[in-house]
C-alpha cells in the first residue's frame, strides 16, 4: 500500500474510532464532524462558540444552551467551551459549574477541565487542598499543552500556607513551566518565602528578557519593592544582564533606551562588559541612519579587551561601506585579520566587504574575500555559501579550477542548498566537454532527489533532450554522488505512531467543542515533544480557516518539505501547502493576458501565500502585492473605475491588474521569466545592470549572479512554484 493510501485508510479513522465514540456519542459519526477541516457555519457548536467568545454576549450564551439540549451527544463539549470561556470572561463560579458537567464525559481531555477549573477555585479564593485535588487528571496523564500551566495553578495554591514547597515544586518541574509565567511565578514564591536574593534574580531574568507586557510590568515594579526593602543587601544586576537588556533594547529599534541602557554600564567595573556596552552605544547612530557621526564617535574608543576591540573595528567596517569608503574599509578588514584572525567579527568583516563589492560586481575584491572567509572559518554555519560565491565565479568565468570547486562544494557541504546548485552546474560543464554520461548521472541524481527544487526542474528539462537522456549514465558520477553523503528523503510517516494518534485524538475534540486556539495547540505542542511533525502538522494546516494560513503551518512545521518527493506525501499535503484558491478569476485573468496561470499562481504563493489581505510595508496589497501607484496605472488600462488600494484586496480585482503588470513586465524583457520575476522582486533598473556582467550562456547563469539573496531565492521559489502546481494541477 502506498503512503497515500496508508493516510487515507489510517488518519480519517481516528476520528471515528471507539475513544471518541465512548467520549461524545452519536457526536462523533455526524457528518459534519466528520473532519476538522469541514466548514464551521454559525448553526454548529464550534461556530455558535466562537461568536460567544468573541462577544460574550448572553443570547450567544443561550443559542448554545439551546443547542446543547437539542444535541444531548455534543453536551459535553458544549459544557467544556462554556466553561472555557467563563473563565475567559472571569466568572470564575460559572467556570467551575459548566466545568464540572464537562468531565465525566470527556475523558481524554479532562486535562484541560481540570486546569481550567482549579485556576478558577484558586481565583475564587478555595482552599489549597480542593484547588490542588483537581489537578490529579492533569498530573495523571502524559505531558500536555496545559501540564506546565497546571504546576502554576498547584504553586499558587501553596504560595500562603508552604511558599517553600511551591518554590521546591516550580524548580522540579522548571521545563514544563510556560515563560514568560513561569519565572514571575518562581520569584513570587521565593519572596512568600523570604528568599529575596533569589526572588530578585528571577524577576531579573523577566525583565531583562521581556520588554513589554504584563509579566515585564510586573517584574519591574516588584525589583524597585525589593531595591527598596533590602537596600544595601539587594543583590545588583550583573553586567552580563544589563548588558543583554541593551542588546534586546537595541534588537527591537528602541535605540533611545537602548543608549541609555549601554550608558549605565558605564559604572560598572573595568571589563569585558563595560567595553562592549561602550562600543554598541557608539554605533547606535549608524543603525538610526548617521554612519558618520558613528564612525567618529568608534574611532574615540580605544578597548583594552581583545573582543571589544574587535568588534569596534568590525562596526568601523560597516560605517565605511555605509559611507562608499573602501580605503578605510579595507584597512580595518586588514587590521582585523592581523590582530583578531580568529574572531568572529573578523569573519563578519570579510562578508560585510565581500557583499560590498558583490552588488558592485568587482569581482576582482570580492572573491579573495569570500575566500578568505570559507578557508580561514571552514565550520562557520555559512561557510558553504561563501564557498559557493568562489565556485560559481569560477565556473561562470570557465576558470580552470572550476570543476574541482564544484565537486569540492558537493563534498563538503552535502547538507547545504548550494550542494544541488554545484551538482546541476557539474552537469552543465560535463556536457559543454561533451560527457554525456556524467551530465545525465548529475541530472538523474538532481531529478530524483531534489526533484521539487528550482535545479531539480532544470535537471528534469535536460533529461528530456535526447543526446543525453539516451547517454549511459556515468558510473564514476554515480559513485562521487553516493560517496559525498548527500541527503535523500525521507518519506511521510506512513502511520502515526501512539502518540501523534493521541494528540489528533484530543485536538479533534477540542475543535469539536469550538475551541480551535486549544486544539491548535495541543497538535503544536505535540509536534515540539512527542509527535510525528509532519503528521501533525498536516493535521493542524487541514483545519486551517483559509489556505494561506495553511500554508504558513507547513511551511512552519515541516521545513524540509520541498525535500519530499510528490509521491512520497499524500496528495492533500501538497494541496495544502500549494492551494489554488480563487482558480476560476486566476486562469481568466491569465488567460487575459496570454500568461501561464501556473506562473501566476506561483508568483502569488511567494508573495502573499494567497492570503488577498496581504499588505507589506513598502507598502503592497494584495495576492501579488502591488503598490498602490502601479495598481491605479494598471486598473485604468482594465477598466477598473474609482480605484483606490481598497481595489487591491478584492481578489478579481488584483488579479486583473496584477497579470496586466506581469505582461507588462514580460513583454519588456521580450518573455524572459527569469528576468521578469527579478525585475518584479528588484526594479527593472537592477535587472538592466546584472545582466551587462557575463555573457550569461542560459536563464540559470543569471538567476545564480543575482547578488541579492531575497531576489535569487524569489526567482527561483517562483519558477519552483510553478512547477509545483503544474505538476498538481495540469492535465
Amino acid at each position: 500500500m502506498t503512503t497515500r493510501n496508508l493516510w487515507a485508510a489510517t488518519i480519517p479513522a481516528l476520528w471515528l474510532s471507539a475513544t471518541i465514540c465512548a467520549c461524545v456519542g452519536a457526536a462523533a459519526s455526524r457528518p459534519r464532524a466528520a473532519h476538522p477541516s469541514a466548514p464551521v457555519t454559525g448553526n454548529d457548536l464550534p461556530g455558535l462558540v466562537r461568536a460567544y467568545r468573541e462577544s460574550g454576549s448572553a443570547a450567544r450564551r443561550g443559542a448554545i444552551e439551546r443547542y446543547a439540549a437539542a444535541h444531548p451527544a455534543e453536551a459535553p463539549l458544549a459544557a467544556l467551551a462554556l466553561g472555557v470561556a467563563a473563565y475567559e470572561q472571569r466568572d470564575w463560579p460559572g467556570a467551575v459549574a459548566w466545568l464540572r458537567k464537562a468531565e465525566p464525559k470527556l475523558a481524554p481531555i479532562a486535562d484541560y477541565s481540570a486546569t481550567y477549573r482549579a485556576a478558577a477555585r484558586l481565583e475564587m479564593g478555595d482552599a489549597a487542598a480542593a484547588v490542588i485535588g483537581e489537578l490529579a487528571p492533569v498530573h495523571a496523564a502524559v505531558p500536555t499543552p496545559v501540564s506546565g500551566k497546571a504546576w502554576l495553578v498547584e504553586a499558587r495554591a501553596r504560595k500562603a500556607a508552604d511558599p517553600a514547597a511551591a518554590v521546591r515544586l516550580l524548580r522540579d518541574h522548571y521545563a514544563e513551566l510556560p515563560q514568560p509565567d513561569g519565572d514571575i511565578t518562581l520569584a513570587d514564591c521565593y519572596q512568600a518565602a523570604n528568599e529575596l536574593a533569589s526572588a530578585v534574580e528571577f524577576y531579573q531574568r523577566t525583565y531583562d528578557q521581556y520588554l513589554s507586557g504584563e509579566a515585564a510590568e510586573r517584574a519591574a515594579a516588584a525589583l524597585v519593592t525589593l531595591r527598596d526593602a533590602m537596600g544595601a543587601a539587594f543583590p545588583q544586576p550583573l553586567p552580563q544582564q544589563l548588558l543583554r537588556r541593551a542588546d534586546r533594547l537595541l534588537e527591537a529599534r528602541r535605540y533611545r533606551d537602548a543608549e541609555d541602557a549601554y550608558r549605565s554600564l558605564e559604572a560598572a567595573a573595568p571589563g569585558l562588559e563595560r567595553e562592549q556596552a561602550e562600543v554598541r552605544a557608539a554605533a547606535i547612530p549608524f543603525f538610526r541612519g548617521d554612519a558618520g557621526t558613528a564612525d567618529d564617535a568608534l574611532r574615540a574608543l580605544h578597548p583594552s579587551q581583545p573582543e571589544a576591540e574587535a568588534e569596534r573595528l568590525y562596526d568601523m567596517v560597516e560605517c565605511a561601506r555605509r559611507l562608499h569608503n573602501d580605503d578605510d574599509m579595507m584597512a580595518e578588514v586588514k587590521t582585523l585579520g592581523q590582530f583578531h584572525g580568529g574572531s568572529r567579527w573578523r569573519l563578519k568583516a570579510l562578508v560585510a566587504a565581500g557583499n560590498r563589492y558583490l552588488v558592485d560586481n568587482r569581482a576582482e575584491e570580492y572573491v579573495p574575500l569570500y575566500r578568505a572567509a570559507a578557508e580561514e572559518f571552514p565550520t562557520a554555519p555559512d561557510t558553504a555559501l561563501y564557498h559557493w560565491k568562489v565556485a560559481f565565479y569560477e565556473y561562470l568565468h570557465e576558470k580552470s579550477d572550476a570543476g574541482a570547486l564544484l565537486r569540492e562544494q558537493v563534498s563538503r557541504y552535502p547538507g547545504q542548498s548550494n550542494a544541488a546548485s554545484a551538482v546541476y552546474f557539474l552537469g552543465r560543464q560535463a556536457e559543454a566537454e561533451h560527457d554525456l554520461s556524467s551530465a545525465r548521472a548529475y541530472y538523474e541524481w538532481l531529478a530524483a532527489e531534489r526533484s521539487n527544487y528550482y535545479y531539480g526542474m532544470l535537471a528534469r528539462g535536460c533529461l528530456a533532450r535526447a543526446e543525453v537522456g539516451n547517454a549511459k549514465p556515468s558510473q564514476a558520477a554515480q559513485q562521487f554522488l553516493r560517496s559525498a553523503g548527500l541527503a535523500a528523503p525521507q518519506p511521510l510517516p506512513a502511520e502515526p505512531t501512539a502518540a501523534t494518534a493521541l494528540r489528533i485524538r484530543r485536538s479533534r475534540l477540542l475543535r469539536s467543542a469550538g475551541l480551535a486556539d486549544l486544539a491548535d495547540g495541543e497538535l503544536r505542542f505535540g509536534a515540539r515533544t512527542d509527535g510525528q511533525p509532519a503528521l501533525l502538522g498536516l493535521e493542524l494546516a487541514e483545519a486551517a480557516p483559509v489556505p494561506f494560513q495553511a500554508v504558513h503551518v507547513l511551511k512552519t512545521i515541516v521545513p524540509e518539505h520541498l525535500s519530499l518527493a510528490i509521491d512520497q506525501a499524500p496528495r492533500k499535503f501538497w494541496e495544502l501547502l500549494f492551494p489554488l484558491p480563487y482558480r476560476g478569476d486566476l486562469e481568466a485573468a491569465a488567460a487575459r493576458h496570454g500568461l501561464d496561470p501556473f506562473l501566476v499562481a506561483g508568483l502569488i504563493r511567494q508573495e502573499s501565500e494567497f492570503n488577498p489581505a496581504a499588505r507589506s510595508g513598502a507598502p503592497a496589497y494584495g495576492l501579488t502585492q502591488v503598490l498602490p501607484a502601479t495598481g491605479r496605472r494598471f486598473a485604468r488600462k482594465e477598466g477598473i473605475p474609482r480605484f483606490t488600494p481598497a481595489v487591491l484586496l478584492q481578489p478579481a480585482a488584483n488579479l486583473r491588474i496584477g497579470t496586466s503588470i506581469i505582461r507588462s513586465m514580460l513583454d519588456q524583457t521580450n518573455g524572459s521569466i527569469e528576468q521578469t520575476l527579478a525585475a518584479y522582486n528588484a526594479g527593472p533598473n537592477r535587472v538592466a545592470e546584472w545582466l551587462t556582467w557575463a555573457n550569461y550562456r542560459e536563464p540559470a547563469e543569471f538567476v545564480e549572479s543575482i547578488p541579492f539573496t531575497e531576489t535569487r531565492d524569489y526567482v527561483q521559489a517562483v519558477m519552483r512554484n510553478a512547477d509545483m502546481y503544474r505538476r498538481l494541477y495540469g492535465k
